[in-house]
């Protein structure tokens, strides 16, 4: 009996969890190509890049691997997806979304953007204003970056430190949590990579203290932590020129003072040379430390406690360039909750990432064995034309000899007639 209470109350929980979490946005193209009934491609632009459905090169599932791949090389792409507008006031917003590199990406975007229910999806593009930015962005070595960008008052504002993101071919599960605290936290693959404030993390607000503007360092403020040793002098012998004449250098035999001037040895370093004389240091009796400039209230600050808060969330799309395509986005969600997203992300990336790895392995060590062959026959092919060549050689080395031992003598029988050519 016992048990069994444990059981319902355990049981309550678990419904009041999933009660409680809202799930606003979720896709994980599992219906074919209805997905086209859902996300609407902008026409801001008549060569936009084209998204098909699959699942890739490598998979852990055939079917729940499907996600929309960027087709076509060196394009910009724009499509995006319209659920139910939603504010986050006073509650979390999460999005999470899976990509995968599978083209070993060089440069483009792999990240999203959430926007207010207003856009106009046909015209989506570059400029459209958003209200979130998040995601990896890769371009060569120096660009591998997560960005996590907000809008705030009509302004884009990007996150002050610097996230890695991952950039391998493999599928990756990217996380970003806003909370209503004003705190947020980025997650990859479901382990946490960064957090923190939004006041401290992003320039949404002016400082909260600035430098007093009244403030200034007193005259006889001595901040020289050491001093010239004025007691010291500088020794009679210190100055010697930095270069002299090379004594061992002569002047050549043939040198015409006429013709070339006035001889002159060649300079070499001395090495004498003391360089310039320094008094030595010693410490300032009137040393009072570094001034530290005092610091006010800032008057233009201005705290502001709904920096996290969007009042009309309503589409999510994929707005971004690419130089090589390839790339597979899947798994879509925004929730309001952090918990319900890491069982998401558990329950598709978490499920097929193994076996995803696993055929990429196997593809790799395919892919290398064929190589290997490859690489076998030609130096075999190489080895037997090498031989082939020295055979044909030999042979003509005797057909010549034969010619030239075998010559007919002249008809008198003369005997230096009858030798071989190349004893003639």
């Amino acid at each position: 009996m016992q048990s069994f209470k444990v059981f319902t109350i355990f049981s309550a929980a678990l419904l009041a969890f999933s009660v409680d979490a809202t799930v606003y946005f979720k896709e994980q193209f599992l219906d074919g190509d209805a997905w086209t009934s859902r996300w609407v491609n902008s026409e801001h632009k008549s060569d936009y890049g084209q998204f098909k459905l699959t699942a890739g090169d490598f998979y852990g599932d055939a079917e729940k691997d499907k996600g929309l791949q960027t087709s076509q090389d060196a394009r910009f792409y724009a499509t995006s997806a319209r659920f139910e507008p939603f504010s986050n006031e006073g509650k979390s917003l999460v999005v999470q979304f899976t990509v995968k590199h599978e083209q070993k990406i060089d440069c483009g975007g792999g990240y999203v953007k959430v926007f207010p229910a207003d856009l106009n999806q046909a015209d989506l593009h570059g400029d459209s204003q958003y209200y979130i930015m998040f995601g990896p962005d890769i371009c060569g070595y120096s660009t591998k970056k997560v960005h996590v960008i907000f809008n705030y008052k009509g302004k884009n504002h990007l996150i002050k430190k610097d996230i890695k993101c991952k950039d391998d071919e493999l599928t990756h599960l990217y996380t970003l949590i806003l909370n209503p605290d004003q705190t947020y936290e980025v997650k990859i693959d479901n382990e946490k990579v960064e957090s923190g404030s939004l006041e401290e993390d992003w320039d949404f607000l002016p400082p909260k203290k600035i430098k007093d503007p009244e403030a200034k360092k007193p005259e006889d403020w001595d901040d020289r932590a050491k001093i010239d040793d004025e007691t010291d002098t500088k020794p009679e012998d210190w100055d010697k020129p930095e270069n002299i004449p090379d004594p061992d250098a002569k002047k050549p035999e043939d040198w015409d003072e006429d013709m070339d001037g006035e001889w002159e040895p060649p300079m070499i370093p001395n090495p004498e040379y003391k360089g310039e004389w320094k008094p030595k240091q010693i410490d300032n009796p009137n040393y009072k430390g570094i001034w530290e400039h005092p610091e006010i209230d800032n008057p233009e600050y201005s705290p502001d406690s709904e920096i996290y808060k969007f009042d009309n969330i309503g589409v999510i799309g994929l707005d971004l360039w690419q130089v090589k395509s390839g790339t597979i986005f899947d798994n879509f969600l925004i929730a309001d909750d952090a918990k319900e997203a890491e069982e998401f992300g558990k329950n598709t990336w978490g499920v097929t990432k193994g076996p995803e790895k696993k055929m990429k392995d196997e593809q790799d060590e395919k892919k290398r064995k064929e190589e290997d062959e490859k690489n076998k026959e030609q130096d075999t092919t190489t080895d037997d034309d090498d031989d082939s060549d020295n055979d044909d050689d030999d042979d003509n080395d005797e057909e010549e000899g034969k010619e030239e031992t075998t010559e007919e003598p002249d008809v008198e029988g003369e005997e230096d007639d009858a030798q071989p050519k190349d004893e003639l």
